[in-house]
């Protein structure tokens, strides 16, 4: 290692000064800098080629490696310095100073020199890769978010922060705040399934998981009262236009992978139709994309805020768009909003069941195991999605799950109490869905007669009588665009 600062040691300065770097992210108070700034953007430049000509001169063979310690940790403290006086300084970037740190880290990667044959390699960090043989240092998760770009640009900078965004970070963070932390949980488990898409189309993360916070809350099969249907929230009719059709009779809005590809093409074309126009493209996205471009016209820069697109909207559309920007901010910069969100261990693994069992089954032989309170069943169901939680699965069948409850299942789920209870009460419920489909065919085949009066109509009468549906009552009565005629006996299911 003679001549040569250790990887080791300067790894963990580099990521300590980005971490302070990170803090104020949000804080900012944008891209103009005073005086104050500049002298800090200057010490940054002059302290950034200080550390890049000690790396060199490092390297050099001869070098002293004492010498190069000294100058590379004289630079580093000046970084480190300057970053912490930015985030009091009024008009400072810290961004610009963690994108320094990003450089001089590549650069300290780049010249480091393979080990010699026989030393023993220093261990790789967990915040490391393997590539060409050589460790990769990576930017921890927190960090690779901060920075992800939209078309160009930062997020961070393309997210204003006027009166209604603020206004939804405080409704995220008071009475929406049990959602953001169930969504975070949910989209951290989906995460390998639909982060690929966004990466793909360089789309950024964040903007994916404040759609599925507004959207669904992470939950894969949710479906709304317009018939919008899976994570993120489909129509029919859209999402046949994006490919989620029917696969083998399951609709391919509930796949969460499919669903995120989906969305990433549907973001990507909007964006381009409405000049990179994030808000409109938002609006769109709720409202219809037919819609806001009859708004906007001839003109794709026009602000969402602007009032005759703002004011044209629905209420649920103008709180959608800062909803959602809000909450993708929320996942960027959490420490500056005292939010902290859970530690989830993300990994999933395959189980093949030692015996039958439905999902509902063992979301109650699992419990509260890893110390999830509120239980599994929603991450089970998220994982599984094709399958009826009601439906017992054969032994042999293979499911998705955390790696964390893989042990879980051995010692509660296989033999013991818990499989006898969850199947006595499974038992229970499948007789009484039963015993409910067997009523409802018995009375589908009983009727009453209704004699039509003078200005009834189906709907009416189905109000009414409080029996049945308007689409029962035409089909059993061959009542097509329902006309009635007064006087006339029509057929009403009994009840």
């Amino acid at each position: 290692m003679s001549g040569f600062l250790a990887p080791s040691l300067l790894r963990q300065a580099l990521f300590a000064a980005a971490a302070v770097a990170l803090v104020a992210c949000a804080s900012s108070a944008g891209p103009k800098a005073g005086s104050a700034a500049d002298q800090l953007y200057a010490q940054l430049d002059a302290a950034s080629t200080a550390y890049a000509d000690a790396l060199e001169q490092a390297g050099e063979q001869g070098a002293d490696a004492d010498a190069a310690q000294a100058s590379l940790g004289q630079a580093m403290d000046q970084l480190q310095q300057a970053s912490t006086k930015c985030l009091h300084t009024a008009g400072c970037d810290p961004q610009r100073f963690f994108t320094g740190f990003e450089r001089l880290l590549h650069l300290s990667n780049a010249a480091a020199p393979a080990e010699a044959d026989g030393v023993e390699a220093e261990s790789v960090p967990s915040d490391a890769a393997v590539a060409n043989g050589q460790a990769v240092p990576q930017l921890p998760a927190e960090a690779q978010r901060s920075v992800t770009l939209l078309r160009g640009q930062k997020l961070s900078e393309l997210i204003a922060m006027n009166g209604p965004v603020k206004a939804a970070l405080e409704t995220w963070l008071t009475q929406w705040r049990p959602a953001l932390m169930d969504a975070y949980v949910n989209y951290e488990y989906l995460r390998t399934q639909m982060e690929p898409a966004y990466k793909q189309a360089q789309l950024p993360e964040a903007l994916l998981f404040g759609i599925l916070a507004k959207e669904s809350g992470g939950k894969v099969h949710a479906v709304s009262r317009s018939g919008a249907a899976g994570p993120l929230q489909f129509m029919y009719a859209t999402g046949l236009r994006f490919g989620l059709n029917n696969d083998d009779g399951f609709d391919l809005r509930f796949d969460p992978a499919a669903a995120a590809r989906a969305n990433a093409d549907y973001i990507d074309e909007q964006l381009k139709i409405f000049n990179n126009n994030l808000e409109i493209t938002l609006a769109a996205y709720n409202a219809g994309e037919g819609r806001m471009r009859r708004m906007v016209g001839d003109d794709p820069s026009v602000s969402f805020y602007d009032p005759k697109i703002y004011d044209q909207l629905s209420a649920e559309t103008r709180a959608y768009v800062p909803a959602v920007l809000a909450a993708a901010w929320l996942f960027l910069h959490p420490d500056s909003y005292n939010l902290n969100f859970p530690k989830v261990d993300d990994t999933l693994t395959k189980i093949t069941l030692q015996r039958p069992a439905s999902l509902t089954e063992l979301t109650v032989c699992l419990g509260s195991a890893e110390g999830m309170h509120e239980g599994w069943f929603r991450t089970l169901r998220n994982l599984n999605p094709r399958l009826d939680p009601q439906v017992e699965q054969p032994a042999g069948s293979t499911l998705q799950l955390p790696a964390i409850l893989k042990n879980a299942y051995g010692s509660r789920c296989v033999t013991g109490p818990w499989p006898i209870l969850a199947s006595d009460l499974h038992g229970a419920t499948e007789a009484l869905a039963s015993a409910a489909a067997e009523a409802k065919a018995t009375r589908s085949k009983r009727t009453r007669n209704y004699r039509v009066r003078r200005g009834d109509t189906l709907i009416g009468i189905v109000h009414k009588l409080d029996c049945s549906d308007v689409k029962e009552v035409a089909q059993l009565n061959g009542i097509k665009n329902g006309h009635l005629r007064a006087g006339h006996t029509i057929k009403i299911p009994a009840c």
